[in-house]
C-alpha cells in the first residue's frame, strides 16, 4: 500500500514539476503516473549504470556530477514518453532537481 501511495505522490510532484517549469509538459494524471513510474524504473536500472560509468569525472568534480546524471534520466524518460517533454537539457536539469527535493520531502513524510 505504501508504495502505490508513494507512486502516487511522485506523480502528483511531477505535475506539480510541471506547473512551475513551463520548458516540461506531462498531459494528465495518468500520463503522470506512467512518467513517474518510467523514471522509478530508470532510477532503479540505468542510473547505476551511468554512476558507474562516470565514476571518475563524479569523483573529480566531488559529486556535483551526479546532477547532471539526474537531468540525463529525466530527458531519457522525456524520450522515451511521448507524453512528457522536456525542452531542452537546462529544463532536464531544473525539473529533476525540483523532482528530486520533492521525492525526497515525499521519502520523509512517508517514513513517519
Amino acid at each position: 500500500m505504501r508504495l502505490l501511495l508513494r507512486w502516487a505522490l511522485l506523480a502528483a510532484a511531477l505535475i506539480f514539476v510541471t506547473q512551475l517549469l513551463p520548458g516540461i509538459h506531462v498531459g494528465n494524471f495518468s500520463h503522470a503516473l506512467v512518467a513517474a513510474l518510467v523514471l522509478g524504473l530508470i532510477n532503479l536500472f540505468v542510473r547505476p549504470i551511468l554512476v558507474l560509468l562516470t565514476l571518475p569525472v563524479t569523483v573529480v568534480t566531488l559529486g556535483l556530477f551526479l546532477i547532471v546524471i539526474n537531468a540525463l534520466t529525466f530527458l531519457l524518460a522525456s524520450h522515451l514518453l511521448p507524453t512528457l517533454h522536456v525542452d531542452g537539457f537546462g529544463w532536464a536539469l531544473a525539473g529533476s532537481l525540483l523532482y528530486s527535493v520533492c521525492g525526497s520531502v515525499i521519502n520523509a513524510a512517508l517514513e513517519r
